[in-house]
Order: C-alpha cells, then sequence, then structure tokens
C-alpha cells in the first residue's frame, strides 16, 4: 500500500469515527471540531455552516447566525428528537447526545455578536 492510500485510509476512518462520535486518544477531535463535521456532512448541502458561507437553500439560516434567531443551546431538545421542521426540504436527523453537544459547540463558536 502507497502512502497516499494509507493517508486516505487514516482520514476515511478518522471521518468515520467523528461521525459517530468516537475516536480512540489519538485520534481525538476536540468537540468544535467534531461539531463542524457532522454539520458539513450533514447540514451543508442547504445551509451556511462556516463564518462567512452563503446558504444555498433560500429557506435556511446561516449557522452562524442562529443565536439572532433563538438561543442556541435550545437546538439541543431538536435534535435529540429529530428536526423535522425548518425549511420544506429539510430531512429529519436525530443526532445522538454525543453528537449534539459537538454540534452546540461548534454552532456556538460561530456565532456574531
Amino acid at each position: 500500500m502507497d502512502n497516499a492510500s494509507r493517508r486516505y485510509g487514516a482520514w476515511v476512518s478518522t471521518l468515520v469515527a467523528v461521525l459517530l462520535g468516537w475516536a480512540p486518544p489519538a485520534l481525538a477531535a476536540s468537540s468544535v471540531e467534531r461539531g463542524k463535521a457532522l454539520v458539513e456532512f450533514n447540514c451543508s448541502g442547504c445551509h451556511a455552516v462556516g463564518r462567512t458561507d452563503k446558504s444555498s437553500h433560500p429557506d435556511a439560516p446561516a449557522f452562524r447566525t442562529l443565536s439572532k434567531r433563538y438561543p442556541v443551546a435550545d437546538l439541543e431538545e431538536a435534535l435529540a428528537e429529530g428536526i423535522s421542521t425548518g425549511h420544506p426540504d429539510m430531512p429529519e436527523w436525530v443526532a445522538s447526545p454525543d453528537q449534539i453537544e459537538a454540534i452546540i459547540a461548534y454552532i456556538s463558536s460561530l456565532q456574531q455578536p
């Protein structure tokens, strides 16, 4: 196996571990980093999930401005139960407690004053 294949395999393993909310200590990422990976994978198709990007769906709010609508911590219950509201095309997704913690940490890190 060449170096590129090994790096790709390690990257895929890390991504899977982050998305599942588990990683061995050597691969562990901060909650903010795990949350970023989760929202990039699950939400970025419609929502702006970074500091400067634009939502591709007109009804999908940018994550960096969510605190202007409601307290970000209030997303915890919605994520636990499966967000089934939001914009009309939004798929229902139920997050695990570890994933919720990471998503809230990431979204909180983005908030603009």
